[in-house]
């Protein structure tokens, strides 16, 4: 089964015929031409006032149409290159983007110099118009982001300067990373050349043989781009920390919190609970352990289900089953969409080479329309991605008939609906009669270890990435400082759930998330979605389907309003006190009883 390919491939026709044919050519031309238009018009017009606030919605409106178009083309090349990370076409037109993207950038810096130093009775009225009043909320995020500019001249510069020297060690990393292969020593002796893309389902793999093989066979490659890796990364660090200085943002975590739409006392509030309840959720690293007669995992383990007896690799069709099944008996209109989304070939999940790691879930506002892209080897842990992926692409759904600057909304409520997803996964296969109770305890083992996943190890990802933005700060972070401090984070909130010598100094380079030019920070917004989601989930069964509407009006308000105010708004909770959080890891002691329970009469294949 392993030479099979798994997996079905997506249709992207319906965003061009064809890549670079005649409508695409024509579709970048007239985008190029309305930016370039767009940027002449902004630069001339004066600040907002009583006077220009006619002139200034029409730009606006102009503007939210142009960057619908943007981002419509953005995900088609970015879905190319990923599904073809060896066609250096895909990458060159990429970089290309980056360009036209600095070029609309340059107009957000002019209406950054128009709301700066705007009076509050002139904003208000102007957010107040018949035409503007349904994207206010980002209006006002604009606003609050003027505050912290540079003059415009310098803010150009750096959308220039952002093209070939920022974004291009995202595209550095990206590059290297995909082309990586590594050498597999199989238990049984043979050796094998595989792509990069095939690491993370190895290490695990429920053969822990094959996850160790896996892991050091992996890591041996990563070792030789280290250098290249820490090298982008200081880059990345370095960059965005110069224009803070000259922006007058006084911390490294601002910018973050400000995308994440979140207050720092709201991030220091989760982690504060995170911090108090590291116990129990190490716990379910222990006695999973025990289970296997050992005392703690290696960090590479984290992902790994128990090697059960009746564990097994999944074909395409039965994890897709299982998906749609799950959905369909625990939200039948989930179930229903994920039904079309496959019909409509929305959804790259084929094992092969060339692909990119990892997976993710993008779409265009602009036809309406979502796409889901993965890699499936068959590990339930994939399943339980596209059920994370396609949680995503729900939320997507649920806004396609909103304007478009209503629908940005922060990553850390983006994660509540993908994670919300994958407790329905949980949920429908508990359910379901059919279901063996050794199956059962599976899946319950994946939704342990993915708690554990997103409580600890995002929580190492944030102390590491914290760590290493207060040491850029005085220079470049060397790679064996990088590994040193990789392996504390680990140590420190693992404790004794980590085996010793378990660690992992090389994750600071094998993790995508880390080489993002867009976002720092890129994964505490999982912890939050985890516990967010956990608490939806709570009350979705406490009250049945009755719960569901406004689960889904939770996801329309996502993109206008902070988080804070849309768990006011709809859960009529304060998500800025400890004790909010609390409950959420505590929820998790139910889980774990049960979990001994089963384990107790079963034998483990250690």
């Amino acid at each position: 089964m392993a030479e099979k390919k798994q997996g079905v491939q997506w249709d992207l026709t319906s965003y061009f015929p064809a890549f670079n044919g005649p409508e695409m050519l024509k579709f970048k031309a007239k985008l190029a031409a309305d930016i370039a238009a767009l940027q002449k018009k902004a630069a001339k017009l004066p600040p907002l006032s009583a006077k220009t606030a006619n002139d200034w919605e029409k730009l606006l409106l102009t503007a939210e149409e142009t960057g619908m178009r943007l981002g419509h083309i953005y995900s088609y090349v970015g879905c190319l290159e990923a599904a073809h990370s060896d066609k250096d076409e895909y990458a060159a037109e990429s970089a290309r983007l980056d360009g036209l993207a600095a070029e609309y950038s340059k107009f957000s810096v002019d209406v950054l110099r128009a709301f700066k130093d705007v009076p509050e009775k002139v904003f208000s009225a102007f957010i107040k118009r018949e035409k503007l009043k349904d994207i206010a909320y980002s209006l006002k995020r604009l606003r609050e982001q003027a505050k912290r500019t540079m003059t415009p001249a310098e803010e150009k510069l750096a959308a220039d300067l952002s093209v070939d020297g920022f974004q291009s060690w995202e595209r550095l990393y990206n590059k290297v990373s995909s082309k990586l292969t590594f050498e597999m020593r199989w238990p049984d002796g043979r050796v094998e050349t595989l792509p990069i893309s095939r690491w993370r389902a190895l290490m695990g793999d429920a053969d822990r043989k094959v996850g160790r093989a896996a892991f050091e066979g992996g890591n041996k490659a990563w070792a030789t781009i280290e250098d290249s890796c820490a090298a982008a990364l200081n880059a990345l660090s370095g960059t965005r920390q110069a224009l803070n200085r000259r922006r007058g943002v006084k911390h490294f975590l601002d910018q973050s919190l400000f995308r994440a739409g979140i207050k720092r006392s709201t991030l220091d509030a989760m982690y504060e609970a995170v911090g108090r309840n590291l116990e129990p959720v190490r716990e379910i690293l222990r006695v999973k352990a025990a289970a296997m007669g050992r005392k703690g995992i290696a960090f590479y383990e984290r992902e790994a289900p128990l090697p059960l007896k009746d564990n097994k690799l999944y074909t395409w069709e039965e994890g897709s089953a299982k998906v749609e099944g799950a959905f369909g008996r625990v939200y039948p209109a989930l179930g229903a969409f994920y039904k079309e989304f496959l019909e409509k070939k929305m959804l790259e999940s084929e094992a092969r080479g060339g692909k990119r790691p990892g997976a993710f879930c993008t779409g265009s506002h602009y036809i309406k329309e979502g796409r889901v892209y993965m890699t499936f080897n068959g590990t339930l842990g994939d399943v339980n991605t596209l059920a994370h992926e396609m949680g995503h692409a729900w939320h997507g759904r649920l806004m396609q008939d909103m304007r478009d600057w209503a629908t940005e909304y922060p990553m850390t409520l983006a994660e509540t609906a993908s994670i919300f997803g994958e407790h329905l996964l949980a949920e429908g296969i508990q359910g379901d009669p059919a279901v063996p109770e050794a199956q059962k305890l599976i899946m319950l083992d994946e939704y342990l270890s993915g708690a554990a996943i997103t409580i600890l190890d995002i929580t190492v990802r944030f102390r590491f990435e914290k760590a290493f933005h207060e040491e850029r700060v005085k220079g470049e972070v060397s790679v064996a400082r990088l590994k040193e401090l990789m392996v504390s984070a680990q140590k420190e909130v693992f404790g004794d759930a980590l085996e010793p010598g378990g660690e992992d100094p090389l994750f600071w380079a094998s993790k995508l998330h880390f080489y993002m030019a867009g976002v720092s920070f890129y994964n505490y917004p999982y912890t939050f979605g985890f516990l967010m989601a956990a608490t939806l989930f709570t009350k979705f069964k406490a009250e049945g389907p009755a719960f569901l509407p406004k689960y889904e009006a939770f996801l329309r308000h996502s993109g206008s309003d902070t988080a804070e105010g849309v768990a006011r708004r709809s859960l009529g909770a304060d998500i800025g006190k400890p004790e909010f959080w609390e409950t959420a890891i505590k929820g998790l002691a139910p889980q774990l009883a049960r979990y001994r329970k089963l384990l107790a009469g079963l034998k483990v294949n250690a």
